[in-house]
C-alpha cells in the first residue's frame, strides 16, 4: 500500500464520536462537493445529487427511476426479481445514509428531498413486491421516515416562512402519521408512539418560543366546523398568500445558499479524492 492509499491521516484527524452523527462537506480534488459521513471503521463518501454512490442504474438518476421505466417499457404488472430487491436495498440504506447527514448538517430541504425518494420507493416496493414480508421489512419503516421528513420541513418553515408554516407542518405529518397507525387498525397506539411524542414536542416548543397561538390552518377548520364560511373564505386567501410568499423566499435562500457553496469554497479539499 502506498502513503496515499492509506487514509490513516484522515481518519486521526476525524475522529470516530459513538453515538454522533458526523457529517462534513468538502471538495473533492476535482472541485465538486461531496458529502462524507464518520463511522467506526472508516468515511462513507456520497454524491449531493442524484445517487448518493454517483452511480446512473441503466442511465437513470435512481434506481427507481430505472424500475419505473421498465414497468412502463412491459406494460403489465410485475413482481420485482430477487437481483431487483437486492438492489432496492441498496437504494434504500444509502438514502437512509445520506438523509441523517442532511438532518445533522441542518440542511433540511435535502433531507426532504431524500425522505421524499425513500416514500416514493416505499410506494413502489409496496405495490411491486414478490412477497409481503419483503414489502413489511421496509414498510415498517415509514413512520420512521415521515418523521425525519416533517422534522426537517418544519425546520425547514421556520427559517423560510415563519413558525405558523413550521406548525402546520408538524400538523401535516402528524396527520400522515395518524393514517398509518389508523390503516392497521392501531389508532390507540398513536398518542404513546415515540415519533408522535418528539413532534408533539417540536410543535410545543415552536409555539413557547416564537408566541405562536392558533395557526391559520387551525383557525380555518375552527371556521369550517362552527360554519363560519365567510371567516373561512379569508383564511383561505390569506393561507394561500402565505404560503405563495414563504415558497418564493424559500427558493431565494436555496439559491442563495447554492451560490456561497460554490464562490466561497468555504469545505475543505478532500485529500482522499
Amino acid at each position: 500500500m502506498t502513503h496515499n492509499e492509506d487514509i490513516g491521516g484522515i481518519l486521526a484527524s476525524w475522529p470516530f464520536q459513538p453515538g454522533v452523527i458526523s457529517a462534513r462537506l468538502v471538495r473533492a480534488s476535482d472541485g465538486r462537493e461531496v458529502l462524507q459521513m464518520r463511522i467506526e471503521l472508516g468515511i462513507l463518501q456520497m454524491e449531493t445529487t442524484g445517487r448518493p454512490d454517483g452511480e446512473r442504474p441503466g442511465g437513470y438518476k435512481t434506481y427507481l427511476d430505472y424500475l419505473r421505466h421498465q414497468h412502463r417499457k412491459a406494460r403489465r404488472e410485475m413482481p420485482l426479481t430477487e437481483e431487483q430487491t437486492s438492489e432496492v436495498d441498496r437504494e434504500f440504506l444509502q438514502y437512509y445514509h445520506r438523509r441523517i447527514c442532511w438532518l445533522a448538517l441542518r440542511e433540511f430541504a435535502r433531507a426532504v428531498d431524500d425522505a421524499d425518494h425513500t416514500l416514493a420507493l416505499m410506494d413502489y416496493v409496496a405495490r411491486h413486491s414478490p412477497d409481503d414480508e419483503w414489502s413489511l421489512s421496509h414498510e415498517q419503516y415509514r413512520p420512521f421516515v415521515l418523521f425525519h421528513r416533517t422534522q426537517a420541513m418544519a425546520l425547514a418553515q421556520l427559517d423560510n416562512a415563519g413558525p405558523e408554516a413550521a406548525i402546520e407542518e408538524v400538523n401535516e405529518g402528524l396527520r400522515r402519521i395518524r393514517a398509518l397507525f389508523q390503516a392497521v387498525e392501531a389508532e390507540e397506539q398513536f398518542e404513546e408512539d415515540e415519533f408522535v411524542k418528539q413532534l408533539i414536542e417540536l410543535r410545543d416548543w415552536i409555539r413557547e418560543h416564537y408566541h405562536v397561538g392558533r395557526t391559520l390552518a387551525e383557525q380555518l377548520a375552527d371556521a369550517v366546523a362552527q360554519e363560519q364560511y365567510e371567516l373561512a373564505a379569508r383564511l383561505r386567501d390569506e393561507i394561500a398568500r402565505r404560503r405563495a410568499a414563504g415558497r418564493a423566499k424559500g427558493e431565494g435562500k436555496r439559491r442563495m445558499a447554492e451560490g456561497r457553496r460554490r464562490s466561497e469554497g468555504k469545505a475543505e479539499t478532500d485529500p482522499g479524492t
